[in-house]
């Protein structure tokens, strides 16, 4: 299969400085992995100011970069034909139902049996994309939409548009006590300061901004339409928690199970048993990336999320 390139011209952010210039082209260029950067880093297909660079040299913001990017067949990850629920495809997206469970990406301790492995065995031409065309991600345990690139141009404009907010994201989510309207959260998110795997609010972290509307009231729980502007780790999750409003089973942010006075004992083990976190992407919006028509695309609710609103409804 022949090597396809395609030319990154960028200049580093002022809040770069410090990082390695691995890190920094990781932050500005998300599309891409950071070994995969390494690689085209070593292989002098990247310049800073026209000269060659090493991955570990630190960089001072505002750099000229040029980042000649090199698609070659990345097998470091094995095809794996897992079962897809796909719910559009054309020559050059699909756009991928995801159930709870699912690792998108392989990782430690995740090699094998992910979405990306499934998207190798469903295309093998995939493996000439950034990240097997994934253009963003869900946690393991949301389910709902992802939207894949079949080609590296595709997959660009794809990863702009997602930068630049021209990509809409709606959820559903189901959160711990009652809210009266809807609003706004802009804060921050980082890394947790001692808990590496979680993330927090944080006034030194990445702006974040999250738009909800609620859907449904119940006795002791919200059901929230959520809408991201942003897309950082964990994004829903954290911004609930930080108003008081966890997301029903989350493990990691406190989602603990609250059953209102009077609750049946259905309700209230099926609150007990629910094993993940209460979060669907629902919808997702996007100008098509070759014919320029709208599309919006949405997946109903998985039965696990559909027979705890059935329960809360009862109560």
């Amino acid at each position: 299969m022949p090597v396809k390139f395609q030319t990154h011209q960028l200049t580093l952010p002022d809040e770069a400085a410090g990082l390695r210039l691995d890190q920094a082209l990781a932050s500005s260029l998300p599309q891409y992995s950071r070994a995969r950067l390494q690689r085209w880093i070593r292989s002098g297909a990247v310049k800073v100011a026209g000269q060659p660079a090493r991955p570990r040299d630190a960089v001072a913001g505002g750099e000229i970069v040029e980042v000649r990017a090199e698609f070659e067949a990345d097998h470091s990850v094995q095809a794996e034909a897992l079962p897809l629920d796909i719910v559009h495809a054309d020559r050059s997206l699909i756009v991928i139902n995801k159930p709870a469970g699912l690792v998108v990406h392989p990782g430690a301790g995740n090699r094998e049996h992910t979405l990306q492995n499934a998207l190798l065995a469903y295309d093998p031409a995939l493996a000439t994309v950034p990240r097997a065309g994934l253009v963003h991600r869900l946690d393991k345990d949301t389910s709902g939409l992802l939207v894949v690139a079949r080609t590296p141009e595709v997959h660009t404009k794809l990863v702009a548009a997602m930068q630049a907010r021209q990509i809409g994201r709606e959820y559903l989510a189901l959160c711990v006590g009652t809210l009266t309207g809807g609003g706004t959260i802009d804060e921050p998110i980082g890394r947790h300061r001692t808990q590496r795997t979680r993330m927090a609010v944080r006034r030194d972290g990445r702006p974040a901004v999250t738009r909800y509307r609620i859907a449904e009231r119940f006795a002791a729980h919200t059901l929230l339409q959520v809408e991201l502007e942003t897309g950082r780790t964990h994004q829903i999750r954290v911004h609930l928690v930080h108003i008081g409003h966890p997301v029903v089973g989350d493990p990691a942010y406190g989602g603990r199970h609250r059953t209102a006075r009077g609750a049946s004992v259905a309700l209230a083990g099926a609150l007990r048993s629910f094993g993940r976190q209460a979060l669907h992407a629902q919808r997702l919006t996007l100008q098509h990336p070759r014919s320029g028509r709208t599309l919006q695309i949405e997946a109903p609710l998985p039965a696990d999320f559909q027979a705890l609103l059935q329960l809360l409804r009862a109560t």
